[in-house]
């Protein structure tokens, strides 16, 4: 078997990074964080590992994490073994009882719990929940004609940060209970971007499968305003799907929290990249300051 040999200047590199990194340590020290994690991340041990890793280092430097995940890919496996056909209204899956009861055992059991175990092992305290737990995101049907498919309109910020007191992760799966009494499934983007607007949050970190949000030319823009994005979108400059992320993006700004990134998140470490280096990664997005 062949070893990797690392030199005294791989050291002295590597420190060099850590003596950088200090004046972005310091300006996390209490930040509370969101991250939707979804795409590539979630896709295999070893990502998953990675991103556990970096989300307790984060939290060992002094950021107060929120994860809020995603699993559509695991949803639709699910469904297509359990023989559940789903329609569709305008392009939008309509979640009846019986998906939404398969949405919710996957995404507050299989996929939640793997996120949680993998933070465990990297010695942080994850725990996992949904928004029926301490109502933390009550929703409302969105729209009657897709079904148990919900908007959140109430949330319980205190009870993350009494977490966040105790050095405890929170892992939240994007399922809502309604006053109805009903279950709702809401989309991973818009149920981050509305817990990071209910915190007041820091920053909102939305990881992906694209590297960030694109000018006319097809060049990452590393930072731009919500007028900006507000004016791409109109010139259609931003499109298809990162839409409804730039969407997400605004409401949350217009809700309190001070700076959203779209990021890659099949670049190792990107969290970290974005957070603790001057050069980022993906696009920040926040007013003109």
């Amino acid at each position: 078997m062949k070893k990797q040999t690392v030199t005294a200047e791989d050291w002295i590199a590597a420190a060099r990074t850590l003596n950088a990194a200090l004046p972005n340590l310091q300006r996390y020290d209490g930040a509370t964080v969101v991250i939707k994690l979804g795409g590539h991340a979630m896709g295999s041990d070893e990502a998953m590992e990675s991103f556990a890793r970096d989300v307790v280092l984060m939290q060992q430097v002094g950021v107060n994490p929120v994860i809020v995940h995603g699993g559509g890919p695991q949803i639709n496996q699910m469904l297509e073994r359990l023989t559940i056909k789903s329609d569709f209204v305008g392009g939008k899956r309509v979640t009846d009882l019986a998906t939404v009861e398969v949405v919710e055992m996957v995404l507050s059991g299989l996929v939640n719990k793997r996120i949680v175990q993998a933070i465990n092992a990297a010695g942080g305290k994850g725990v996992g929940l949904s928004g029926k737990d301490a109502n933390l995101m009550v929703c409302e049907q969105a729209d009657p004609a897709l079904g148990f498919v919900g908007k959140p309109v109430g949330f319980n910020p205190d009870f993350l940060r009494s977490l966040h007191a105790a050095e405890i992760i929170p892992v939240i799966a994007p399922i809502g209970g309604g006053s109805d009494g009903a279950t709702y499934n809401v989309n991973g983007d818009t149920a981050a971007g509305a817990i990071a607007a209910s915190l007041k949050a820091d920053r909102l970190l939305l990881l992906t499968d694209v590297s960030g949000v694109k000018d006319n030319t097809g060049e990452i823009v590393s930072e731009i305003t919500p007028e900006q994005i507000r004016q791409m979108t109109d010139d259609g400059v931003i499109a298809g799907g990162m839409i409804p992320k730039t969407e997400t993006a605004l409401a949350a700004i217009d809700d309190g929290v001070r700076a959203v990134v779209i990021l890659d998140g099949r670049a190792p470490n990107a969290c970290l990249l974005e957070l603790y280096t001057e050069h980022g990664a993906g696009s920040l997005i926040r007013p003109p300051r």
